[in-house]
């Protein structure tokens, strides 16, 4: 009785620049999707993100140049594996940290509000009471070092998920009024 032919060589029987053309597109697709996945409200890094498709497609294009040696074929496809699959989904992953949720729950509390309100735009008191009410606060905190209070009466406002933490906080600002944009400060 005779074996179906397994995936392995199956792929074998494909050409090589036919073999890296498929894992490219899937390498554009999953930079596409991970890229997609993080909230619009934060910086997306589109420039290393574009960076890691490049060398992506690099690598794609290293296993489609044929079988000079058998370490190319290895370091094409280590590469690909790296900036096409592991890279994209770490950035994504790493992309909300504990006090980028808390300014992402602290915009939509803020924003709830202002809208129960009847507002124009979100101010900067919705945004305090919002951040209070869930434990945190705004502007940094007064030490020693620094007593002077930053980012606490006007945007970017930084925002701290407990009131006696320091670092790491997130900077929060509202544009065209009800627009929430965050990115880490």
């Amino acid at each position: 009785m005779k074996r179906p032919p397994s995936i392995v060589s199956a792929m074998k029987s494909v050409s090589p620049p036919l073999r890296a053309a498929a894992a490219g597109l899937v390498c554009v697709v999953i930079a596409i999707a991970a890229a997609l996945a993080v909230d619009s409200r934060l910086d997306r890094n589109w420039a290393l993100r574009g960076l890691t498709l490049l060398l992506a497609l690099c690598c794609a294009a290293v296993l489609a140049t044929g079988k000079d040696r058998k370490a190319r074929p290895l370091i094409g496809f280590v590469g690909l594996l790296m900036f096409g699959l592991v890279f994209p989904i770490t950035t994504t992953t790493w992309a909300t940290p504990p006090e980028i949720d808390f300014a992402l729950s602290v915009a939509d509390d803020a924003e709830a509000a202002a809208n129960r309100q009847a507002g124009s735009a979100v101010t900067v008191e919705d945004v305090r009471a919002a951040a209070e009410a869930r434990g945190g606060a705004v502007g940094s905190l007064k030490t020693e070092n620094s007593p002077e209070i930053r980012g606490a009466d006007a945007y970017p406002l930084i925002v701290r998920s407990a009131k006696d933490q320091g670092r790491p906080w997130a900077c929060l600002t509202f544009q065209h009024g009800f627009t929430a944009k965050i990115r880490a400060c």
